[in-house]
């Protein structure tokens, strides 16, 4: 009987050498139409791997990869569309032209990954890296250099989907993992260093230029805080000195509040009507509100155009 190989062939010219399955004309792994969600595909690539096999081109459509140690693996131009993957190891794998359209890759080890043209609509990349949970368990068992070594690594990955993303124009992917990045690189610093703060303020205030939203956010709560101040500390109205009084009723002192808060609003945004005014210690509040306020405007407006613009 004729024997009938693969009709698989790689990049370099390299024809497969397994026989072909049924008349696809191609083998068992090479054919798209095989169904690669049974529950042994996982024990099977990984014999295939102790055994030095290449897993070029290889059809993993919709594969229960989940834990699967596939780290080395050379998965140039693999189809794992819609493969599940979450916590495999993909440590050091050559995933080049792969076409991981909605795949999940979950708590996926990808530190030294290669994703040259690979395919990533829609992947499913999770909360955190696998690197930061592992980092995040180190931190709390005390190993500080464990830890301080595993934010890097994961700092590495996250730089690398930063780039990979922006590559491909997934901007809003890329601003999550750049936004990674820089958390990832914080949390390598000294806590509550003068570095670490200035980090952590650009963090909350706009996600490190990511995300108009916190801006919003950032300016909404420091304009309550700041009325808030105003009512304790009292600012001078058009019939005298507002501040909260316990022997005033509910009503007054909520008339109050909503008059600091109007002067608050005023400030932030600097327009300065002149009909209320700090007296006091407020003094120092308000010319530090103005001045936050300036800053978070033009910061928004800054994000809003990038983020619009790509």
């Amino acid at each position: 009987m004729t024997q009938i190989h693969c009709k698989y062939t790689s990049r370099n010219g390299v024809s497969c050498s397994r026989l072909a399955d049924g008349h696809s004309g191609f083998c068992f792994w090479h054919d798209a139409q095989a169904p690669k969600n049974t529950p042994d595909i996982k024990n099977r690539l990984e014999k295939l791997l102790d055994d030095g096999e290449s897993l070029e081109g290889f059809a993993l459509h919709r594969a229960q990869l989940r834990d699967a140690n596939l780290a080395h693996a050379n998965l140039m131009n693999a189809r794992l569309f819609q493969a599940d993957l979450a916590g495999a190891s993909l440590f050091k794998a050559n995933l080049d032209g792969a076409n991981l359209n909605l795949a999940n890759l979950e708590d996926v080890n990808l530190l030294g990954t290669r994703l040259d043209n690979a395919r990533l609509e829609h992947t499913k990349w999770g909360k955190i890296l696998f690197q930061q949970r592992l980092a995040a368990e180190a931190e709390n068992e005390g190993d500080k250099e464990k830890a301080i070594q595993l934010y890097g690594e994961a700092e590495e990955v996250a730089r690398y989907l930063t780039n990979e993303s922006e590559k491909r124009h997934q901007y809003d992917i890329g601003g999550k993992f750049f936004r990674l990045e820089r958390v990832m690189h914080r949390m390598q610093m000294r806590r509550f260093s003068a570095e670490w703060c200035w980090s952590k303020l650009l963090d909350v205030m706009c996600g490190y230029g990511e995300s108009a939203a916190r801006v919003i956010g950032f300016s909404l709560a420091e304009t309550v805080l700041s009325a808030i101040v105003y009512f304790l500390l009292g600012v001078k109205g058009p019939e005298g000195v507002i501040m909260f009084n316990a022997n005033n009723g509910l009503e007054t002192n909520v008339l109050g509040f909503l008059e600091c808060l109007y002067f608050s609003i005023i400030t932030f945004t600097t327009t300065g009507y002149g009909d209320v005014l700090p007296i006091g210690i407020t003094r120092v509040f308000a010319a530090a509100e103005a001045f936050i306020g300036a800053f978070a405007i033009s910061l928004f407006v800054v994000v809003f155009v990038r983020k619009m613009t790509q």
